[in-house]
């Protein structure tokens, strides 16, 4: 997969084991909006998707977690690669550890009818809801409003919005 851009914040040492965390993001477009997801705890939009678990191809998570936070059916023969971002920082669980998150992003399609949302506590708390937004729109709230501290995660988003918003003419 093309890799779209890295944030590397460089806080580590070459020679630290490595932690990594894959995850699998959609994007869905319909109509020139996103289907994303808005938590309305911490004011953002991120794109559906999430951790890759051990044995799990990318295509799999990719359907469950979309499931999951917004309650939409991947149409699993419409998935398409787009690009993938990796984010390098020191971790903040494991000594002397890096921290490598790889986000694989795949453009696809969902069925009109949707289920219901099957929430985790973290995302009960912050308030998960599916919007479909303006490229725009999403980018100005999470550069303008968003009150989370994961700062890696508004970048990673707001610049692969960025790309999508130029390519996609959104």
């Amino acid at each position: 997969m093309k890799s779209l851009f890295i944030i590397d914040k460089k806080d580590y040492e070459k020679n630290w084991a490595v932690s990594e965390r894959p995850s699998a993001r959609a994007i869905i477009i319909r109509d020139k909006l996103l289907a994303m997801v808005y938590s309305e705890k911490y004011k953002y939009y991120k794109f559906p998707g999430g951790g890759i678990e051990k044995g799990e191809n990318p295509e799999s998570a990719l359907v469950r977690e979309v499931g999951e936070e917004t309650g939409l059916a991947v149409i699993s023969d419409t998935i398409k690669e787009y690009g993938k971002v990796d984010i390098l920082r020191k971790s903040d669980i494991l000594e002397n550890t890096i921290f490598r998150q790889e986000n694989l992003y795949y453009l696809c399609d969902v069925t009109d009818d949707a289920a219901g949302q099957s929430l985790d506590d973290y995302e009960l708390e912050s308030g998960f809801t599916l919007r479909y937004v303006s490229a725009d729109e999403a980018i100005r709230t999470n550069r303008e409003e968003a009150t989370t501290d994961d700062i890696y995660m508004i970048e990673r988003e707001s610049r692969v919005l960025e790309i999508l918003k130029g390519e996609f003419d959104l």
